[in-house]
């Protein structure tokens, strides 16, 4: 499997999952004390999808990602006052993410949830079939994931996912350009290892 290959597998495998803006929908009142402006709304509902998926693939498990989204938008709240508009928002609420998500896996301990699911019984339908299966493919793919280093996830979780510009990926992860291409590519080869592996022993 070349490079490519692993690069399309992976966009696929993402565009295949919901979009996580129920991760923190109805919940953002919480947020939204501090700046109950309509702007700030606007940012919250135009950035939250975004900002729960690429949490998500930077490794904060389910249990946390409503809290850890959460987060972000605080920051998000307490700091845009300070935004001066160097980089684009998305790009400065990314770099917010990114630093969320490291803090809660630290704080984790990088600890793993085996979470055991009850087969379906004859009574579930197929919506609930859809909801699982979908499950399984976003555990296949957070655990290719976790076969990368941090700035590799990070540029991988950026490019491939969201489907950033690589310039913009650069920057919000602060490295040049160059340096994001390089980490790209040292990523696909190690996920391109991991598929390999996995295939040996199925």
């Amino acid at each position: 499997m070349g490079l490519r290959a692993t690069s399309q597998d992976l966009r696929v495998g993402a565009e295949r999952l919901p979009h996580p803006a129920a991760a923190i929908d109805g919940d953002h009142s919480r947020v939204l004390t501090r700046r109950p402006s309509s702007d700030f709304r606007r940012i919250f509902d135009e950035h939250a999808p975004a900002v729960a998926r690429t949490l998500r693939y930077l490794g904060v498990p389910e249990s946390d990602l409503m809290d850890a989204a959460q987060e972000v938008f605080l920051v998000v709240n307490r700091r845009y006052r300070e935004f001066e508009g160097r980089s684009s928002l998305s790009t400065w609420i990314r770099q917010i993410c990114l630093r969320v998500a490291l803090s809660t896996r630290r704080r984790r301990g990088r600890r793993r949830e085996d979470v055991q699911e009850q087969p379906p019984d004859a009574g579930v339908d197929a919506d609930q079939y859809a909801l699982i299966e979908r499950s399984q493919q976003r555990e296949l793919l957070n655990g290719l994931l976790d076969a990368l280093d941090d700035d590799q996830r990070a540029v991988i979780v950026l490019y491939e996912i969201e489907l950033l510009p690589m310039r913009e990926v650069a920057e919000t992860v602060g490295c040049p350009l160059q340096t994001a291409y390089s980490r790209r590519k040292a990523a696909l080869e190690r996920l391109r290892d991991a598929l390999t592996e996995g295939e040996g022993k199925s």
